[in-house]
């Protein structure tokens, strides 16, 4: 099996090897992962951090021996905490990085970075100080930035920098924690899960205090969260269903 790195900011992660394939997540800076498969334009790869397949471009793709691969494996994550951070390559030129980057890898790309960074677990109240920095970003399907980020990938980013690791889908993130009854139980940093009338998770979103919520739909913003679920404040509606709370830490 082959391996690799992401040494550029963001690169899409598509479902099918195709440019005209929709973009399911994003690999960030930093992110590790294994090479499934190659063909002439493209890399079939598997994300270290949440298992997450996808195909990636060869052009983007820069592969790494395995014993690069474990040495990289084996080093404490040092997550970027700015929106936006500097990179400075080998060749002195200016490279962008987004929040929630890791820049433990830097040192073996050459690279030197002298921002911000987290690096270890962090208390609960953490988690709603970072989620609330994405505030407005746009919702974009797959995205994992502020730049663009959907309802999964704002849980996984914040939770990610606090030093948690949830799945990449809502569908998949609902089966971890624990259960709450009732809303009343729920603290700031607790998960809301929601379905469709089919009963099938379509989205999450990050409980705050004060009966408010968290969440990407059409862009991060806080709404109501009540026992039939989120009331946009905006529209005087109700706008997703509530499912299920989740406790992960």
């Amino acid at each position: 099996m082959d391996y690799g790195l992401c040494n550029l900011n963001i690169i899409p992660l598509r479902l099918e090897d195709s440019d005209c394939s929709e973009m399911i997540s994003q690999v960030l800076y930093g992110d590790l992962f294994e090479i499934l498969e190659v063909t002439e334009k493209w890399c079939k790869v598997r994300l270290v951090d949440d298992q997450y397949e996808g195909w990636i471009d060869n052009k983007q793709c820069k592969k790494i021996s395995l014993s690069e691969f474990e040495e990289l494996s084996q080093k404490t994550p040092k997550l970027s905490t700015h929106l936006l951070d500097i990179i400075t390559t080998a060749t002195n030129t200016l490279l962008p990085i987004s929040i929630g980057s890791n820049t433990a890898i830097s040192k073996f790309l050459n690279h030197s970075f002298e921002g911000a960074t987290t690096s270890k677990k962090l208390n609960k109240s953490n988690l709603t100080e970072f989620a609330q920095m994405y505030l407005n970003s746009p919702y974009l399907w797959g995205g994992k930035t502020p730049f663009g980020i959907d309802c999964s990938g704002f849980t996984q980013m914040v939770y990610k920098l606090c030093g948690y690791q949830l799945f990449r889908d809502a569908i998949q993130q609902v089966n971890q924690g624990e259960v709450l009854s009732f809303i009343e139980e729920s603290e700031a940093g607790d998960l809301a899960f929601f379905d469709n009338d089919e009963g099938i998770i379509t989205h999450v979103g990050i409980i705050l205090e004060n009966n408010r919520i968290i969440h990407a739909h059409g862009k991060v913003r806080i709404d109501q969260l009540d026992h039939s679920g989120i009331f946009n404040i905006e529209k005087q509606k109700h706008t997703h269903k509530l499912r299920v709370i989740k406790r992960m830490i």
